[in-house]
């Protein structure tokens, strides 16, 4: 069995670590070309080393060694240490291949941008980030990880900063998660209080004496199981990162940021690192079903209600963004159900045909010289013949069209809840089923809108995003002549493709039935049996497609892909009557459910009423006014008192001191009695 190498593991994260530093300090010297060589070869050796990586692991290599001692407090190690198995390589392939892929697009995209060097750097030091956090062993590193990431999204989404829209995105993704966070350092800091450790080994093997703790109930009634509590402020973190109702609401506002960092985001790091930790936290999910119910219902409201807002959307981006909620979504109920390996699963091949999608999205935006709006589009097909079937391609992944990618994980998602049998598991197999058809009929509405049908871009219906000046950011005008994009462009878009469309028949068999995640996830198979009837029910990727056609979820995404062609290609007054029909529902969705509007409205100006209450009561009445310019003048009346009797005469101290034996005399008597 071959060994895995401390030495060559490291350089996988640092590889694009270096090539971040060097566009980054170096940038003006190095150039253009220099910043994007730097960060491309630190990628692609990180990608290389991944490679090599899962084939000594599928060939039974694991690593699971402290790095870097940096700390230690009494009996508490903090370390830097990596966490080799079929978990950690998947997704260090994953996130290196889809960051290349970004890396060689960004070439094309940002050709002409003033920040190219800064971009490079900032999407390289992402991809560190993100291997760091899959790679670590321990707590500590983790979290180190998950808050670098949203310190480098911050800094990606606002990359455009003279413009109001990013910076306010940036901000309130920043925020949001946040929140999130605060729950998540709440249970890391559980379980650092009650295990004493922060390496994932002892923690894990402390798990089922960590289950029998619990605490008083506050509002009566049963008492709060310890196991409970941490798995919920865990997974609040996870809400946060992959955006989970209702902290979601930072994601679609993300699309503000470049193309490239949206695919990035979106596809393969930040957005997933909730679900790759929830996943590598199953040994404690594992024994908290209420945990694992609340997960439920959360990834149930993100998987069907975030993919209604996609149907309304007319920014080919957003789209693609309230589609990712929606797919998160879905590999939240998996988590739930207990199909952890489910989960990652859909989290790579979502990798993959997401990011083509996002990427297809920019090489349209590029060809209608960053014009976002679906509706100014049409007939694209064939000025744009690669973007065109590479999307097709990316489309049919993402309905779940059997042979594709999606289609394996997706319907393994769909047969792991109708298995389930906890509580939430009938509710979120509904959502399931009917985001089905949603997420059929959304992705086709954006796909004939923008390739097929009549040629909008000639004389615009509506605005552009960018109309309003003479030049963009990039600075290309407004000529509306739709053109296929570079080959630093189209060419990531066709090695995206091959896996979109491959990687789950190839895959399903070692990552779901076989031996390549067990020694990473735990599954109490009596009492979360999903699995294992999956694993009855399952004769091969083959004929699993071929069954497929007799299923609901097949005639249903179907029926998404029909409805979009016939409201959008032959009869276009359909959806029109029916957006004047349900002008409340559209409304509603329009205005994303009023999130935004509660978030700012009740929670942000009840934190602003209440810090203002802190400050005029806390601050200004208690602390300043009681407590220092109270004692102040508590002072000042003891001493004017004291001042009287100061006189300068004998006689008077004489008569304090007899006066105050006295009272010591009484005082003493009056113990002993």
């Amino acid at each position: 069995m071959s060994q895995l190498s401390q030495s060559t593991l490291l350089a996988v994260p640092l590889a694009p670590l270096a090539g971040a530093i060097i566009a980054g300090f170096f940038g003006k010297a190095v150039g253009r070309a220099g910043a994007h060589v730097a960060t491309i070869l630190g990628v692609l050796v990180a990608f290389i080393l991944s490679a090599m990586t899962l084939v000594d692991v599928i060939g039974g290599a694991r690593f699971n060694q402290t790095v870097y001692e940096w700390m230690v407090l009494g009996d508490l190690k903090m370390e830097v240490g990596f966490m080799i198995d079929g978990l950690t390589a998947m997704m260090m392939c994953v996130v290196t291949f889809v960051s290349l892929m970004v890396h060689l697009y960004t070439i094309g995209y940002m050709e002409e941008d003033p920040g190219y060097q800064r971009f490079f750097s900032y999407i390289s030091l992402f991809t560190f980030s993100m291997l760091m956090l899959v790679m670590s062993n321990n707590f500590l590193q983790l979290f180190f990880g998950w808050e670098a990431v949203g310190l480098v999204s911050y800094l990606l989404i606002g990359f455009w900063f003279k413009k109001p829209t990013a910076i306010f995105a940036n901000m309130k993704a920043f925020l949001v998660n946040r929140v999130g966070d605060f729950g998540f350092i709440l249970g890391i800091g559980l379980i650092v209080g009650y295990t004493g450790s922060l390496n994932y080994t002892e923690v894990f093997g402390k798990a089922d004496e960590y289950a029998k703790l619990g605490f008083a109930n506050p509002f009566g009634g049963e008492p709060w199981m310890l196991i409970t509590v941490t798995c919920i402020c865990l997974f609040i973190g996870a809400m946060g990162k992959s955006a989970q109702f209702p902290l979601h609401v930072w994601l679609p506002d993300s699309m503000e940021g470049p193309t490239p960092i949206s695919a990035l985001i979106h596809a393969a790091t930040m957005v997933t690192a909730g679900i790759f930790m929830v996943t590598r936290m199953s040994p404690l999910f594992e024994l908290s079903d209420t945990a694992l119910n609340f997960i439920l219902v959360i990834g149930s409201i993100t998987a069907l209600f975030m993919g209604f807002l996609g149907i309304i959307q007319n920014d080919i981006k957003r789209v693609v963004a309230y589609s990712t909620l929606s797919q998160l979504g879905y590999m939240t109920i998996a988590l739930g159900a207990s199909a952890y390996s489910v989960a990652v699963f859909h989290l790579m091949t979502h990798a993959f045909f997401k990011a083509l999608l996002f990427l297809g999205a920019g090489s349209v935006i590029m060809g209608m010289h960053h014009d976002q709006d679906i509706r100014n589009m049409g007939g694209l097909r064939k000025y744009m013949p690669i973007t065109w079937i590479t999307s097709l391609l990316g489309s049919l992944a993402l309905i779940g069209t059997p042979f594709f990618s999606g289609f394996y994980s997706k319907d393994s998602i769909i047969e792991a809840l109708a298995a389930s049998h906890l509580p939430a598991a009938p509710i979120a197999h509904a959502a399931a089923i009917i985001g089905v058809f949603v997420t059929a009929f959304y992705s086709f509405r954006m796909y004939f809108l923008v390739f097929h049908g009549k040629e909008h871009f000639h004389h615009k219906p509506f605005p552009g995003e960018h109309d309003h000046h003479d030049d963009d950011e990039h600075g290309h005008g407004h000529a509306h002549t739709p053109h296929e994009s570079p080959w630093v462009v189209t060419v990531p878009l066709l090695l995206l493709a091959i896996p979109s469309v491959v990687i789950g028949y190839l895959t399903i068999q070692p990552m779901l039935y076989g031996d390549f995640l067990k020694d990473a996830i735990f599954v109490d198979l009596h009492r979360h049996p999903a699995m294992e009837e999956l694993a009855s029910e399952f004769h091969g990727a083959a004929a699993m497609a071929m069954h497929a056609v007799s299923t609901l979820p097949f005639w249903l995404a179907l029926g998404g892909v029909v409805t979009a062609f016939v409201f959008y290609m032959l009869v276009p007054a359909v959806p029109a009557f029916f957006a004047r029909s349900l002008a409340p529902l559209v409304t509603l969705m329009e205005n994303k459910y009023y999130m935004d509007w509660i978030n700012e409205h009740i929670f942000a100006a009840g934190a602003r009423l209440l810090g203002r209450g802190l400050w005029k009561v806390g601050d200004v009445t208690l602390i300043d006014g009681a407590a220092v310019n109270g004692s102040a003048r508590l002072v000042g009346w003891i001493g004017s008192l004291v001042r009287l009797f100061q006189t300068g005469y004998i006689y008077h101290y004489a008569l304090v001191m007899l006066v105050g034996v006295f009272a010591l005399m009484t005082w003493f008597v009056w113990l002993q009695r």
